[in-house]
């Protein structure tokens, strides 16, 4: 019992810490880690970190992994804009009686460019670029709802013969309370440093301190989340520290037909032209069960008029 107070403390000490000793405003590198993997987290613009049962929290908290019960694996499929290509991997599985492990896969492919000298002429030669995330997480429980997680990332991205790598850790915990139906969670993401830049410039990488919650509410099948990011950022007001927020809201008509609604802030703020907002922000999807093991997720995302993203996720539950 010592020995897991302890981590607690230890945790709470690393998340505090972040928010003041890893204040950040520069541009980092690797900002595909940021985008939201899966077709269901995105739905909900990413106020997911206090799911629960699903493989694809990891990339938002892995002290979620122990919630799962059965060993389940989901595929992803997204489009994003300018024909950009990416493709996501989870998978959690209970091992033995030492915790729960997941495994966490994120590709981005860029597709061809052709390539120019300095003035623009064409060299009759095209080049690609690609990032790729491989992500190890290990979860368990101190007390009986309380959650800890933590995950080891390697980062890889090429532009064409350029190649950068970098490592990266996550750590989470997600607090629950199953009599009302809340879970709170708190989490340090991205806290790591490149192995080589492609070039002679170290870049930082995205560190993202967080804080959700979410509610059942009791009388109707709706869980509402909240997700506060980026809390480690300098902001020249206090209040500001809370602007990069998202809503979720995740409606089950049924134990096999879920229809979800997200709202994302920042993007809204980020995708505003002129005064023209429209529905930049926004995001919907569905959610649907077979035979009680497979899940089948779409999501839709608008970033007004500069378009919208697709994603679709596919999963199994081994029972």
């Amino acid at each position: 019992m010592l020995k897991k107070s302890l981590l607690l403390i230890a945790f709470l000490a690393i998340f505090f810490s972040s928010i003041t000793i890893f204040s950040q405003t520069e541009i980092s590198a690797y900002d595909f880690l940021r985008v939201d993997p899966g077709a269901r987290a995105s739905a909900l613009a990413g106020a997911f970190d206090t799911y629960t049962e699903d493989p694809n929290v990891m990339f938002y908290n892995p002290a979620s992994l122990s919630t799962i019960q059965y060993s389940t694996i989901s595929a992803g499929f997204g489009k994003y804009l300018q024909d950009i290509n990416f493709g996501t991997l989870a998978y959690g599985h209970k091992f033995q009686d030492k915790g729960w492990v997941g495994i966490g896969v994120k590709f981005f492919d860029y597709g061809n460019f052709d390539r120019t000298d300095e003035n623009g002429v064409s060299l009759g030669e095209t080049f690609g670029a690609t990032d790729f995330m491989v992500s190890l997480g290990y979860s368990n429980y101190i007390y009986n709802t309380v959650n800890y997680g933590v995950s080891v990332k390697y980062i890889f991205s090429t532009i064409a013969e350029y190649k950068s790598s970098a490592y990266a850790v996550d750590f989470g915990l997600l607090y629950l309370i199953p009599s009302d139906n809340i879970g709170i969670s708190i989490g340090v993401n991205n806290l790591g440093a490149q192995i080589s830049s492609f070039n002679e410039t170290r870049e930082k990488l995205p560190l993202d301190v967080r804080v959700g919650f979410s509610k059942r509410l009791e009388h109707l099948p709706l869980k509402f989340s909240v997700t506060f990011s980026k809390l480690n950022e300098e902001r020249e007001k206090l209040i500001q520290h809370i602007k990069s927020f998202s809503l979720g809201g995740e409606l089950s008509f049924s134990e096999n037909v879920n229809l979800r609604i997200g709202y994302s802030n920042e993007k809204r703020q980020d995708m505003k032209l002129g005064t023209s907002l429209g529905i930049s922000g926004f995001s919907t999807g569905l959610g649907l069960k077979f035979a009680g093991k497979y899940m089948l997720d779409y999501s839709l995302n608008s970033l007004g008029k500069i378009g919208s993203t697709h994603r679709v996720n596919v999963g199994v539950v081994f029972k």
